[in-house]
């Protein structure tokens, strides 16, 4: 069953939205820059029900805010940018649900199992989210790391995902290509991952209406679920109201109320 999955993302001390693959790119685009501290949003997601969302920090010096949104919603959020070995447990200590991790996990272009397994082990397989952002190539989809602008050799393939699925609770994907845009999602990844993912896989990238959500159900037969960021009407977005995505979740969960969606 797809369900919406809330974010925050994090820029030099701020809430933004931020066109993904310009991230160090030298031309950065942002496309929202809030006001309010991260806990704001936080306490929405928590005060709506929403679980499973991501907290993302992109960059140094957002970890005062990171902080504010974890002790909001306490257990509610997913932590990411930046864990490796020496911060994991912290960040779970101040309440992420959650880790997520990528570039850790990589030694240059090469995913390195023996990292996976040493952070899996570390904290556990149900608190560890490995994230597989990519970015499309002649030759399919390809993890890209360092806030997406180095390529790996990791392709996003079954046999990738069915040997990560033994370390990790869920995978974390953003269509780099597309992430910010409001273009419209990649739909030939998110069919993809519904077919080849053995655990819960959350999709970032492109969304730019409501009907996304239901469109990403049906191409990943229920399997996938969306991230929504900057066509939201909660990020200065005027293409999706977040109403609309915590009224999508609720009509989800009276379908199937026991669907696990943390």
């Amino acid at each position: 069953m797809t369900i919406f999955r809330p974010c925050i993302d994090l820029h030099e001390g701020r809430v933004k939205q931020i066109v993904g693959g310009s991230l160090d790119s030298g031309a950065l685009k942002t496309n929202f820059v809030s006001e309010r501290d991260a806990n704001y949003f936080a306490s929405r997601y928590r005060e709506d029900g929403l679980i499973g969302g991501h907290v993302i920090l992109l960059g140094p010096g957002n970890e005062k805010q990171a902080e504010l949104a974890l002790s909001a919603y306490p257990g509610g959020l997913q932590l990411g940018g930046g864990v490796n070995p020496q911060n994991a447990e912290a960040w779970l200590d101040k309440g992420a649900s959650h880790v997520i991790a990528t570039s850790a996990l990589f030694d240059g272009d090469e995913l390195s199992i023996d990292r996976v397994r040493e952070l899996s082990t570390l904290v556990r397989r149900e608190r560890l989210v490995i994230d597989l952002s990519c970015r499309k190539t002649e030759r399919g989809y390809f993890v890209a790391t360092n806030r997406w602008q180095t390529v790996t050799r990791a392709k996003i393939d079954r046999e990738l995902l069915h040997r990560l699925a033994d370390y990790a609770d869920e995978f974390l994907i953003h269509a780099a290509d597309v992430e910010g845009k409001c273009e419209g999602i990649d739909d030939e990844l998110v069919i993809l991952l519904g077919e080849i993912s053995p655990i819960p896989t959350t999709y970032a990238g492109g969304a730019r209406s409501i009907d996304d959500l239901t469109r990403v159900s049906k191409l990943s037969n229920s399997r996938v679920d969306l991230t929504i960021g900057s066509a939201l009407d909660l990020f200065g977005g005027d293409l999706i109201r977040y109403t609309d995505c915590v009224a999508f979740n609720k009509k989800q969960k009276k379908t199937c109320p026991s669907r696990r969606m943390g």
